[in-house]
């Protein structure tokens, strides 16, 4: 088997040093680079190209979730692995609807981590034992049997573009619009355009009913 290339992005440094240490000691894995937010793992995917990003559900600027479906759009031959502390459904789901090849709960055994990557090389998709794996094919028949008809209406994947939500998360983690019109290079007023098409979409009409929203959609958490 040849080397597998693993990037890691989360938003914490002593994780991002337990996982590097523990991926050091694994045969045929190499860490060529870290990321502390979305928006950097993003940066350091287009630069070093890895096979494997193990991505953290919760970052900061654009989440987990935002940069999996980014990832299996721009960057298709790169696989991610979700890091996750959540293993409700609805979180498992979305990630494998944006192209997450793995989700991966945080309090895992240190040899599931290693499990997962190899699983994943070999096309697989990997899910920690504790999450049914009834949910994969039960999704797939889902998709397969009405891939028109979403019953979810919900889904903040579904209500928002992928530039609103970026912009509903920069909300809720307290951006003022000239910091998230630098942070995107955009005006401010395309800021103001965006926050008002997102509430008028999502039936919201102030700040604190917005972060409300992204922390019940996973968009930011709650911590």
């Amino acid at each position: 088997m040849n080397q597998i290339n693993v990037l890691i992005a989360d938003d914490h440094t002593l994780i991002r040093a337990g996982i590097r240490e523990l991926l050091q000691n694994m045969s045929g894995i190499e860490v060529i680079g870290e990321a502390s937010n979305g928006r950097e793992a993003l940066e350091r995917i287009k630069e070093f190209s890895p096979d494997i990003v193990l991505l953290d559900i919760a970052m900061s600027e654009l989440n987990g979730l935002e940069v999996a479906e980014r990832v299996n759009k721009d960057f298709p031959s790169v696989s991610v692995i979700i890091l996750s502390m959540y293993a409700n459904e609805e979180y498992v789901l979305q990630a494998l609807k944006v192209g997450a090849h793995g989700y991966l709960l945080k309090d895992s055994a240190p040899n599931e981590l290693e499990i997962a990557i190899k699983a994943v090389i070999r096309g697989e998709t990997y899910l920690s034992p504790s999450i049914s794996k009834t949910l994969v094919s039960d999704y797939l028949k889902r998709i397969t049997e009405s891939p028109i008809e979403e019953k979810n209406t919900s889904n903040v994947f579904i209500k928002l573009t992928s530039r609103q939500r970026e912009i509903l998360q920069l909300i809720a983690e307290g951006n003022s619009t000239k910091e998230m019109a630098v942070k995107l290079n955009v005006s401010a007023k395309t800021i103001e355009t965006h926050r008002s098409k997102i509430m008028e979409r999502l039936g919201i009409h102030d700040i604190p009913g917005l972060v409300r929203y992204a922390i019940r959609s996973g968009i930011i958490s709650s911590q």
